[in-house]
Parts: C-alpha cells; sequence; structure tokens
C-alpha cells in the first residue's frame, strides 16, 4: 500500500486557498456558454425556431476545449498555467463579442474556436493538472472543488443572465460578461497560481516485475480507453438535461425564469452534492465512486420522462444534480489513482477532451432529435441509453481492480 506524503509536505502553504482561486476562476470562464444556453430559445428564434443552431455553438465550445486541453496542458507544463489561463480568459472575452454578431457561423466560429478551442482549453485542463499535482491525501476532494467551478457557473449565473436577457438582450449580456471575466480572471490568475511541486509517486495497481508493464492486469493504454469511453459516456446523458431543461420548460408552459431557476437549482444541487462525493472518493477510491454516481444518474435521468408539472421537476432537477455531480472527477481521480504523475500533463486532458465531446454531443443530440421528432422524450430516452453503456464499462473496470487488488 502507498504511503502518502502529507499535502503539506508536497503542495505550496496554501493549497486549498489555491484550489478555491482555481474553483472561481473556473466559475467565471465557465459563465460564458451558459449565456447561450438561457437564451436558446430567444436565438433560435432568429433563424426560424431552430434549436440545433445554438445547441450546436454550445457543443463546439465543449469539443474546443476538449481538444485544445492537450495542446494547452503540454503548454502549461512549459510556461506555467499562469499565462494559459491569462490568455484563455481573454480568448473567451473575445470570443463572446465575436458571437454577438449573430447565430451561424460568427457564433459557431466564437464558441468553438475563441470561447472552447483556445479560451477554455487553456484554463480547464491546466488547472486539472496543477491541483491534482498540489494534493495527494486529499486529491478528490479537491478535483471535487475545483471541477464544482463548472456547476457553480450554471448555479449563479443562469438566473443573473435570464433577467438580463430580458433587460438589454443576449448580445450586450454576452458583452457585458465578456468584460467582466477578463477583469476578474487575468489578474487572479497572475496573482495566485505559483508553480507547482511535481511529486513522483507509482501508483499502486500497475505491474512492472514482467517485460511490459499493466495496468489493472491489461495494457496501459487498453485501460485508459476503457477510463476515455466511461467519461464519455457519463458526460452524453449529463448534458442533455443541463443544456435543455429551459427550453423543456418552456414547452410545458413553465417560464424561462423558472426555467432558468431550474437549471440553477440542478447545479447548486450538483456543486454541494460534489464535495460529498469528492469524501468518498477519497475513501473507496474513484471507480467505485463513478459506479455509485452512475446507478444515480440513468434513475434520475429516467424520472424527466414522467414528470411534467413544475414542483415535480424541480425536485428531479435537484436529483439529477446530486447524482451526476461525482462523475467527472472521480473518473480523472481513478485515472490518477491507476497511472503515474508524469503521465498527468497529457492523460488528464485526453480525458477532459472525451468529458467535453461527450457533452457537447449530448447536447447537440438532444437539439437535433427535438428538431426531428419535436418533443425531449426520445433524446432523454438515447441518454439513457448511452448511461446504461457507460455503468457497464465502470463495472467491467471495477471488478478488474478489486480481483488485481485482492491478489496484489
Amino acid at each position: 500500500m502507498i504511503q502518502h506524503a502529507s499535502d503539506a509536505a508536497i503542495a505550496p502553504k496554501q493549497p486549498w486557498l489555491i484550489a478555491a482561486i482555481a474553483t472561481l476562476v473556473l466559475t467565471f470562464c465557465f459563465g460564458a456558454p451558459w449565456i447561450t444556453t438561457v437564451a436558446l430559445t430567444d436565438i433560435a428564434a432568429e433563424v426560424g425556431g431552430v434549436r440545433s443552431v445554438p445547441s450546436l455553438a454550445v457543443a463546439l465550445a465543449w469539443f474546443g476545449s476538449g481538444f485544445g486541453g492537450i495542446a494547452m496542458g503540454w503548454a502549461a507544463d512549459r510556461v506555467g498555467v499562469r499565462w494559459t489561463v491569462a490568455f484563455g480568459a481573454a480568448m473567451i472575452a473575445l470570443g463572446l463579442a465575436l458571437s454577438t454578431q449573430g447565430p451561424g457561423w460568427p457564433m459557431y466560429i466564437g464558441h468553438g474556436v475563441f470561447i472552447g478551442l483556445f479560451g477554455l482549453s487553456g484554463i480547464n485542463a491546466p488547472l486539472f493538472v496543477y491541483v491534482s499535482k498540489l494534493f495527494e491525501r486529499r486529491r478528490g476532494s479537491a478535483l471535487a472543488l475545483i471541477s464544482s467551478g463548472s456547476y457553480l457557473a450554471g448555479a449563479v449565473w443562469p438566473p443573473i443572465f435570464a433577467q438580463s436577457l430580458a433587460l438589454i438582450g443576449w448580445r450586450q449580456t454576452m458583452l457585458w460578461y465578456a468584460v467582466l471575466t477578463a477583469v476578474v480572471v487575468v489578474p487572479l490568475s497572475l496573482l495566485f497560481l505559483k508553480a507547482p511541486p511535481t511529486p513522483a509517486l507509482t501508483p499502486p495497481l500497475i505491474r512492472t516485475d514482467g517485460a511490459r508493464p499493466t495496468v489493472l492486469g491489461w495494457p496501459p493504454n487498453l485501460t485508459f480507453a476503457l477510463l476515455a469511453a466511461a467519461i464519455f459516456t457519463c458526460c452524453v446523458p449529463m448534458s442533455m438535461p443541463q443544456a435543455h431543461v429551459v427550453a423543456f420548460c418552456g414547452d410545458l408552459g413553465i417560464t424561462a425564469s423558472q426555467g432558468a431557476a431550474m437549471l440553477s437549482v440542478m447545479l447548486a444541487a450538483a456543486f454541494l452534492s460534489r464535495q460529498v462525493w469528492g469524501l468518498i472518493a477519497d475513501r473507496i477510491g474513484g471507480l467505485l465512486t463513478v459506479l455509485a454516481g452512475s446507478a444515480v444518474q440513468a434513475i434520475t435521468m429516467s424520472a424527466f420522462l414522467v414528470t411534467q408539472d413544475e414542483v415535480g421537476l424541480f425536485a428531479v432537477a435537484a436529483a439529477f444534480g446530486l447524482g451526476f455531480s461525482g462523475l467527472i472527477p472521480a473518473t480523472i481521480l481513478a485515472a490518477r489513482e491507476l497511472f503515474p504523475v508524469g503521465e498527468a500533463s497529457w492523460r488528464i486532458p485526453t480525458m477532459l477532451l472525451c468529458s467535453a465531446s461527450g457533452m457537447a454531443t449530448g447536447g447537440w443530440l438532444a437539439g437535433g432529435l427535438y428538431d426531428y421528432f419535436g418533443y425531449y422524450v426520445p433524446a432523454f430516452a438515447a441518454g439513457i441509453a448511452v448511461n446504461l453503456i457507460n455503468f457497464a464499462i465502470i463495472a467491467v473496470l471495477t471488478i478488474r481492480q478489486q480481483r488485481f487488488a485482492a491478489a496484489a
């Protein structure tokens, strides 16, 4: 069994302060795509009511953040995370400004290239790698905290955006938020994101006694590919209610402000419960935590198929947030538990690429299925089917982990 060094021995003097700053940075930066989500029906109205157009813009932001994360993880190792974060914040501001030129190509480029590929990619993946190096004994809790930034963004900003949209419209909302993001995030990154230590620890479940190392008894990249598939398939269903709950409420006669409040409740519940999932992951490990979260997500997403009234949907939204919130940080934790720290700078961004791709696919797929069928039931049913694939993958990995640990 590995003996972990204390956090104080391997981290800066105030690792939790730095983790809190990272969470605040992510809260601001991930607010940008939520403007388009809250304004989805307003933006779609400018293109004949086709919801897949703004949905695709948000999807491209997720895809861009994932694809750019691998290069930005490499860059952060060489120039420092503070510079990639500052650059990313500036690009998000530029992307929002470009997106105000209208739905279609300006919004696709603004979201996909500037907000996603150059913006969020310089912030999200580098901060995950950075914080994972600050903690050992409480790494699960730390990753849960910073990964909550996107949920805090969803809890805090949608009600504010809903009011702003009603007062000044979605274009002016994007412009003012662009200024706010740059003014807040750039100084925070330059002041607080110091160079992290580089601990050299060997994960407990890697065999190196033969000619070729294995992870869980399999070639390392096979195990990693299954983890990557798992994080993709957990994020496809996860993103569907997040991206479409406001529009879903509108179809049921629930006002946009109540839909935004429902989204806020969902993500506030996700933020609060994610800290609990982090504590659980510190005790039982990443894979078992993902297995439990996957089961809860499947059950709660099924409830969207049978709930139509406003009070019931608020309860389902909160329960859904409680269920999915631990999946991404626990899967990242599983990768850090299974693979050497020296590989974190490319393995974690690759995992986040798959996560972002899943989020993008789910949001876009739900919009496309709605446009085809005219209602959301087929989209949510497809999400549940993908969730069951996720559960099966994690179950296989968990069984391998338990057997391998028992034989070690």
